[in-house]
């Protein structure tokens, strides 16, 4: 069946689609029904049922005689080792921590939060709590100890699995007294703490609260599964906003295994064998559902990537593990490609290396602007797949189903909906505007399985949050529109849509343009306060490597570029060229805050930053211009 047909048929009959694709997991207690309306619009799916998620990703495929199969590639070059575990170890080492974890009293429900590097003692560490129905709420290795803090206080976990230290190219991350002064700063206190003891750093225990990995597990009884109910939260998955408290987003367990088991088919196009590979990090939306759930739930060998694209040692990292590991289908950010591509901008890296496994690469995480995409397509020769989704959806709302059928490739477009997001691109008025028209992109309710049915503790504030803008629909917080085929452009979060004199216009039509500057390697755009027309855009480039243009010239070019392109109504006069733009750690452009220290607004250091030092960079080279006046 083709991709129109597929739609269609969930389009016709939602409620066969799905308990269709649930066919495709192993239930204790299967669903009698998919979707339960009965408390709309918190809609939720397959609550009748029992289900196991560490039974689906793990001891389904040792009973189906697949236990020798890699389930883990831990390929790690800050530490120089790559590692297999197979499916059969996999349940050993996973039986054996739930078994540890059980003993220390912690049964279904409860909430554990894991702070954790990329080694594959992470996945365990999901998975053993998923084998108790526990609720686990991972935090990025190496968050600072105030906002670990704030993670224990809203979710009171009864038991916290770090590791010794994170790993970075030029320096050990300490965790532990990270994890020390958060447990001080917090007002609830877990039970117990178990570190895992890298070779590069053994962390001190405080006694009675602290028990080292091997030791937590030494003499323990394996643990079963345990069942539990189709709308029991697998985990909690906080989002950081820069501003307020962190929204903690809950993943029911049912409609999660049976949307992430649907995309990894119908999507990244593999399954039983196959090497998928998500470069990102286990602390993100990405992590949870594409290095430990799908790719395990769908049978594959998942890789878990210790290192970062350039610097490790350098831009051909990514094509080696690829190469390695015979990785059929690659998920990244744009930003890692960018950055690949601004060190590398010839590619000569990629032809160091035997790609004949590599089908597909995808992107996702940030607008993938078409300069990036076409350079991959040029050097890598294979479908590349701008995918649109969020940590509240878990996955997929747009995307090219390779596995369903090869769509013509748009630049500058992740593509058409995926079967269970009815997509709509709304005015302030909550009305449907016209193909190519700029608005608000709302999913129209009930959103489908995976998705976010709630915030943890924070109903009122979902609501609010994502329901009450526009009712009936799901906000996403993105604006673009959608072309006359049913392609979806994501142009900007709506925040960063700006009004110039009247006009709203799209800093990622502008980025385009930016970007398609030959000396340039990235770019954001931001609109700084206009006292005449409200607000003016201003860009940042970063050159590429061996760029001759001088930064004058290039500024002007880039001026001219946007005059020839956007026209005078875009109102860009101003650029500034930068060694490095600000980024979180999962390589999403901090745009907001360099719109506060553009305009000297109140702005507060953003949690997941990559390196704080960036926004003295900005804000110097702003000052420069006459902005960031305190």
């Amino acid at each position: 069946m083709a991709y129109k047909e597929i739609y269609e048929s969930w389009q016709t009959d939602p409620e066969g689609f799905w308990m269709k694709a649930a066919g495709a997991i192993d239930w204790v207690k299967p669903p009698s029904r998919a979707l339960n309306p009965d408390h709309a619009p918190l809609y939720q799916w397959f609550t009748d049922a029992e289900v196991n998620a560490c039974w689906n990703a793990v001891d389904r495929h040792v009973l189906a005689g697949r236990g020798n199969q890699l389930a883990i590639i831990h390929d790690s070059p800050v530490t120089h080792l790559r590692k297999g575990i197979t499916y059969k170890e996999l349940q050993t080492r996973v039986a054996s921590l739930a078994g540890a974890l059980r003993a220390k009293g912690v049964e279904k429900g409860d909430r554990v939060i894991i702070y954790m590097p990329m080694i594959p003692e992470a996945l365990e560490a999901m998975l053993a709590c998923a084998r108790l129905g526990a609720i686990h709420s991972v935090v990025f290795g190496g968050f600072a100890a105030n906002e670990l803090a704030v993670r224990i206080d809203d979710c009171k976990p009864k038991a916290i699995i770090a590791a010794s230290c994170g790993i970075e190219p030029n320096r050990i991350v300490h965790y532990k007294p990270l994890l020390d002064g958060a447990i001080d700063i917090a007002t609830h206190k877990p039970d117990f703490c178990v570190i895992f003891q890298r070779e590069q750093e053994v962390a001190k225990l405080v006694e009675g609260r602290d028990v080292a990995w091997h030791t937590f597990q030494y003499g323990v009884e394996p643990a079963d599964c345990v069942p539990v109910e189709g709308d029991h939260p697998a985990y909690i998955l906080y989002t950081s906003g820069t501003t307020g408290a962190p929204k903690g987003v809950v993943r029911h367990t049912a409609g999660h295994l049976v949307a992430l088991n649907w995309s990894m088919r119908a999507i990244y196009n593999v399954g039983v064998g196959d090497v998928f590979w998500a470069a990102s990090d286990v602390g993100w939306v990405v992590g949870h559902s594409y290095i430990c759930y799908g790719p395990l739930i769908a049978g594959c060998t998942t890789v878990v990537f210790e290192g970062k694209p350039v610097g490790t040692p350098d831009a051909g990292t990514f094509w080696r593990v690829m190469s390695e590991n015979k990785v059929k289908s690659f998920f990244t950010a744009p930003t890692a490609l960018r950055a690949i591509r601004r060190d590398d901008p010839e590619g000569l890296f990629i032809k160091e290396y035997n790609l004949k496994n590599l089908q597909a690469l995808y992107l996702a995480g940030e607008r993938a602007d078409p300069d990036t995409i076409q350079w991959a397509q040029k050097h890598l020769q294979v479908p590349v797949i701008d995918h649109w989704w969020q940590t509240e959806t878990g996955w997929a709302i747009a995307a090219n189903p390779l596995g369903i059928e090869e769509l013509p490739v748009k630049l500058g477009s992740p593509s058409v909906a995926m079967p269970g997001y009815d997509v709509q691109v709304l005015d302030e008025g909550g009305h449907p505007v016209s193909p190519g028209t700029l608005g608000a992109i709302a999913i129209k309710l009930p959103l489908p399985p995976g998705t976010l049915p709630t915030l943890w503790n924070a109903e009122e504030r979902f609501k609010k949050s994502y329901l009450t803008q526009f009712p009936g629909y799901y906000e996403t917080g993105d604006a673009g529109y959608i072309d006359a085929d049913g392609y979806l452009y994501i142009m900007a979060r709506t925040d960063d849509v700006i009004n110039v004199a009247g006009h709203r216009l799209s800093t990622g039509a502008m980025e385009e343009v930016l970007a398609s500057h030959p000396d340039v390697a990235e770019c954001a755009v931001i609109g700084v306060a206009d006292q005449l027309k409200g607000q003016s855009p201003l860009g940042f480039v970063c050159l590429k490597k061996g760029a001759q243009t001088s930064h004058e010239d290039v500024v002007k070019q880039c001026v001219q570029l946007m005059r020839d392109k956007i026209g005078p109504v875009a109102d860009f006069k101003r650029a500034l060229v930068v060694e490095r733009l600000p980024k979180t750690r999962s390589g999403k452009i901090l745009r907001s805050t360099m719109v506060k220290i553009a305009d000297g607004t109140e702005w507060k250091m953003p949690a997941t930053i990559d390196d704080p030092v960036i926004l003295d960079e900005i804000k110097t080279a702003l000052q420069g211009i006459g902005l960031a006046k305190a």
